[in-house]
């Protein structure tokens, strides 16, 4: 797999979301950002698993995506995070990211990956990127490609 290209269509399918109306579109981006404009969504680290199956056949990755609002009202800053967070709907990251699955049989992100899954959201809290402070999350997408990719 080519790290580059997945990070970047991960965040073309974050983007895809719909928030609530007057909020605007999500920001995202495949790489942590310099300044960050809120909503924001971004690719952060990641692990790789090598060599899942035999000649370079299957690496396996754990992504960590992140997802951040601004805290000028709390109460609705928590609030759109939670849309983001949910498993469906029309905010709903992993909604957003998981369409880029294909149809069955199909690679996933445009070919990219062989599939990809959000396994779970963590790290509920105030984050701190270049001096500000935002409500966010992590998302914890698990990426599975060919290896000699």
């Amino acid at each position: 797999m080519q790290m580059a290209a997945v990070r970047d269509a991960i965040a073309a399918a974050a983007a895809t979301v719909v928030l609530p109306d007057g909020i605007g579109k999500l920001v995202c981006t495949g790489y942590v950002p310099d300044a960050i404009t809120t909503p924001g969504f971004f690719c952060g680290e990641y692990s790789v698993d090598f060599d899942k199956a035999m000649r370079r056949s299957l690496d396996e990755v754990e992504l960590t995506a992140r997802v951040l609002v601004s805290r000028t009202d709390d109460k609705a800053a928590q609030r759109l995070l939670d849309a983001m967070l949910s498993g469906s709907g029309a905010a709903s990251l992993k909604a957003a990211i998981e369409a880029a699955r294909g149809a069955p049989g199909d690679y996933a992100l445009g070919g990219l990956a062989h599939d990809l899954h959000v396994m779970r959201v963590q790290g509920y809290r105030w984050y701190e990127h270049q001096g500000t402070q935002y409500l966010g999350a992590e998302l914890i997408i698990k990426v599975i490609g060919e290896g000699s990719a």
